[in-house]
């Protein structure tokens, strides 16, 4: 912080106690509960509605430099309530590394009735000065950024803007475009993402916007930058202490000035109103907002135009739809009277044996509440008693796709059920298993998994269950930067009787590294901001790291790509033992450079993981090593196996190989060595490829109706003028899914050590 900050401050902050709805400016950790910013430096903005912290002198998540919100909460009856944010605020070209030296703090005004604050920071050669402004008696913050090169360069295909990342609740993503993870905004119906709980939401609107990245949680415009050229974003954060959405529709119709109506009306079933219900608003088939009524009466403004609404309430039937044309300045009633109070299905799970089963239950037909306070979409087993479980569901048909190992142990298993309202039924599951790996010591875990630290939102009781439910046989815990949820995975484990092998997702914002097995809840002693990549390995190792994963290192922000950039603190630090599998797009280029640490001699083998946050949406296990650990699993024992190269990454087939990976094939001069893996898909098989140092060496295909089969292939040893020969497998099923191997290394055997063939 400059010295002319300083000052400012120390005028700027008074110390009498305000009226309510006064906006205030206060210095130091954040006042706001459950909140990140604890520095004597840090700042907190607050008025009638909200509160936000900006980190000035702590740290901000996944290495972004000091200086922006990384606290913000409702204020309900004059107090702050819980923290709801990881972060929100501008990221000037999508979360690749931020190379920065300095940070100015400037208080521009204090007043009761507004406080204004600007924050300058450099990104490389760019300037970065974004300001706050909060008035009193708004719900919204004002946020503008300015971006100036200041460099000689141009800087081309960016993508910045403001994000949006909760550490709780849901999204409903941008209107028309739910499904998108990544892509332009050209079908957007409007110009916010609101995250959302039933007790607060936070909606980012941001009308410059052309493309979302990460669901709807970062909305960029994409543009370059020539030397001493500026670009100005312009966007705000509004905060409300439930989830009525209709605050927002009504910030947006003030703001883009929009020809308005009015929609009220009552909710309710044969048996009289419906008390928090809710009426949701679709525009041209899509999602677009919604309003909350307590006491089953509602009120909502809404841009004139043509609608389809319906009412629904938790466990309740969604009503008829009914289609409406809002008119400018005028009201219109509406009312709902066909809800239909819930049902209970109990759930209970088993093998073909009878054997109980952790499952994953998720509806794929039949209603899915789009409002995911009301209800979840996917259902989980209990840990105790196993294989079962209780949904409380509106009344209708459904299909529910119910599976454990799903996609890799069995195809999962579809079951109809017909839920009544005001009844109970039981439904009795078994589902047949294609393989059980851990019968020949192969034993699965996600390596790259959260729980509820920064964004991730699983509290760690499900963390454990959606591990299970896939088919795990570790449990494996992953938050950025934070040891505090190992405590309680690892009794959960041992209640279970299953390995925990806790980790950390070291997150600097040029490369982020999961360490495994740490100490348990030994806290980080490390600023990720500013460490160098020697630093932050190191720091690895003192927690008692064994083994160092380079995750997901092709993104924007991974490792091998900030290498590649320049942008990695200190450049190259080869302390590392795995490279992880994790965006199928990039596995391709995952195991293309772990081959050329092969055929160099590294023994950099591989990893995979899902890096799940949120387990009702996300596929916890959709990557995930296979590890052979002989005579029974254990953590250290699944650690050493899998940094020995005793491994194979899958997103489906499984492989018994015929000659251990990471082990030694010695074949004798002019000798031709058969070589098998038995492998197994769940989804049918498609083709296997022996790959070694010079690529595809030879392939199979399969009869995509076979769920086993055995790959053969005659292997040489070829003499090589550089480097080492090695040999690997991969496999795709009828699916598209592949697995990939770590090697077998082929030394040729020299004349002295030919075998006897008697």
């Amino acid at each position: 912080m400059t010295i002319r900050s300083k000052l400012l401050l120390s005028v700027a902050i008074g110390l009498a106690q305000p009226a309510l709805a006064e906006v205030t400016l206060t210095e130091g950790p954040s006042p706001i509960p459950d909140g990140e910013a604890l520095s004597s430096d840090d700042l907190t903005v607050q008025n009638e509605h909200l509160a936000f912290t900006l980190a000035v002198g702590s740290q901000a998540p996944w290495g972004v430099p000091r200086g922006a919100i990384v606290d913000l909460a409702p204020v309900k009856e004059g107090e702050i309530t819980l923290d709801r944010i990881a972060f929100a605020d501008f990221i000037p070209n999508n979360w690749s590394a931020w190379p920065n030296t300095r940070r100015d703090v400037e208080i521009i005004t204090q007043s009761p009735e507004k406080v204004v604050i600007r924050i300058t920071r450099d990104f490389s050669k760019v300037d970065i000065a974004t300001t706050y402004t909060l008035e009193e008696g708004s719900d919204r913050i004002h946020l503008m950024t300015e971006m100036t090169n200041k460099g000689e360069a141009p800087l081309d295909e960016q993508m910045s803007g403001f994000t949006l990342w909760p550490d709780s609740g849901y999204i409903l993503p941008v209107p028309g475009l739910a499904g998108i993870d990544s892509g332009s905004a050209e079908a957007a119906l409007s110009d916010r993402v609101v995250a959302y709980d039933a007790d607060w939401f936070i909606a980012l609107h941001a009308p410059y916007f052309d493309r979302v990245e990460y669901a709807s949680k970062d909305l960029y415009a994409t543009h370059s930058l020539a030397p001493g050229e500026s670009r100005s974003f312009e966007g705000w954060l509004q905060v409300g202490p439930s989830g009525d959405l209709a605050p927002v529709i009504s910030a947006e119709i003030e703001r883009g000035e929009l020809a308005a109506g009015s929609l009220s009306g009552e909710i309710g079933s044969t048996s009289g109103p419906v008390e928090a219900s809710v009426l949701v608003v679709e525009k041209e088939g899509v999602p677009y907002i919604w309003t909350l009524t307590p006491d089953g009466s509602y009120e909502i403004d809404l841009p004139a135009g043509d609608y389809s609404i319906y009412a629904t309430a938790a466990g309740y039937s969604d009503s008829a739809p009914q289609q409406v044309t809002v008119s400018a300045d005028e009201g219109q009633k509406l009312d709902f009277g066909d809800l239909e109070a819930p049902g209970m299905l109990d759930f209970a799970v088993t093998d073909d044996a009878g054997k109980p089963l952790d499952a994953r239950i998720a509806i794929t037909e039949g209603q899915a509440p789009l409002v995911e306070f009301l209800g979840r979409q996917t259902f989980f087993t209990e840990l105790d008693p196993i294989g079962e479980t209780q949904a409380s569901l509106a009344p209708g048909d459904y299909v529910f796709t119910i599976g454990h190992g799903t996609g890799f142990l069995s195809q999962g298993k579809e079951v109809s059920v017909s839920v009544a309202s005001d009844e109970t039924q039981e439904v009795n599951v078994s589902l047949d298993l294609a393989a059980r790996p851990y019968e020949q010591n192969w034993y699965a875990s996600d390596m790259h998994h959260h729980a509820d630290q920064l964004e991730g939102t699983t509290p760690p009781e499900y963390v454990a269950r959606s591990e299970l439910a896939a088919g795990l046989d570790v449990i494996f815990l992953s938050d950025h930067d934070s040891t505090v949820n190992h405590a309680a995975l690892a009794e959960i484990a041992k209640m279970r009787g299953v390995p925990f092998i806790p980790s950390v997702e070291f997150s600097p914002s040029w490369g982020h590294f999961n360490a495994y097995p740490l100490t348990l809840g030994e806290p980080l002693e490390i600023d990720t901001s500013t460490a160098t990549a020697a630093e932050v390995l190191a720091e690895a190792r003192r927690l008692g790291a064994d083994a160092i994963q380079a995750n997901h290192p092709f993104i924007p922000y991974g490792y091998l790509s900030s290498l590649e950039a320049g942008t990695v603190p200190g450049g190259f630090a080869p302390d590392f033992d795995l490279l992880e599998m994790n965006g199928p797009d990039d596995d391709a280029a995952v195991f293309a450079r772990a081959g050329q640490f092969w055929t160099q001699g590294q023994r950099i083998f591989l990893s995979a993981g899902s890096d799940a946050h949120d387990v009702w949406n996300d596929n916890t296990g959709s990557a995930r090593a296979y590890v052979h650990v002989p005579g029974g699993v254990s953590a250290d024992g699944f650690v050493a196996n899998l940094k020995a190269g005793r491994a194979y990454v899958t997103r489906g087939p499984l492989i018994e190989p015929e000659v251990m990976f990471g082990t030694e094939l010695r074949i004798a001069p002019d000798e031709k060595r058969s070589l098998s893996f038995d492998l197994t898909a769940v989804n049918g098989l498609a083709s296997a490829s022996l790959v070694g140092p010079d690529g595809e060496l030879s392939s199979q295909s399969f009869d995509p109706t076979q769920t086993t089969a055995t790959a053969q292939f005659n292997v040489t040893a070829t003499p090589r003028t550089e480097g080492v020969d090695w040999v690997a497998l991969r496999v795709e099923d009828a699916s598209g899914a592949t697995a990939y191997s770590d090697p077998i290394w082929v030394n040729p055997l020299g004349e002295s050590d030919v075998i006897s063939q008697d």
